[in-house]
């Protein structure tokens, strides 16, 4: 029950100070507190998905990734909302190749009401 709830915390945290792959948010970020790496992020996520091509999935990507290409994250809500058990307030993290369509894939899930979402970056930095 700990690391479930420590783990909450930091995909939490993430979520208000992660905007990009190579750049973070500084929106919500308060001074002198520290902040868990992207790497972090995935390790605690309730949900990992590579919104890469199947293409570059499948040349390929983390353990426990589910790949929903990014221009199939709108159609697919209800089946992700699934994956985390209908409960939109867990972490999710979505990593492509850079951080740009990983920030697409975010602003698309944040506006259908998930609430815990953390843009990890590139692909390739996460390894």
């Amino acid at each position: 029950m700990h690391s479930h709830v420590a783990a909450l915390l930091v995909a939490a945290s993430l979520s208000v100070n992660l905007l990009g792959c190579s750049s973070r948010a500084s929106e919500g970020a308060t001074s002198g507190q520290a902040q868990p790496t992207p790497k972090q992020a995935v390790a605690a996520a309730a949900l990992l998905l590579d919104v890469r091509s199947a293409e570059e999935f499948s040349a390929g990507h983390l353990d426990r990734a589910e790949n929903i290409p990014v221009d199939e994250v709108e159609s697919k809500l209800a089946e992700i909302a699934s994956k985390v058990g209908g409960d939109k307030s867990k972490p999710i993290v979505v990593y492509c190749a850079s951080g740009g369509r990983a920030g697409r894939a975010k602003t698309t899930l944040e506006k259908a009401g998930f609430s815990n979402v953390v843009n990890a970056g590139g692909y390739k930095d996460l390894r």
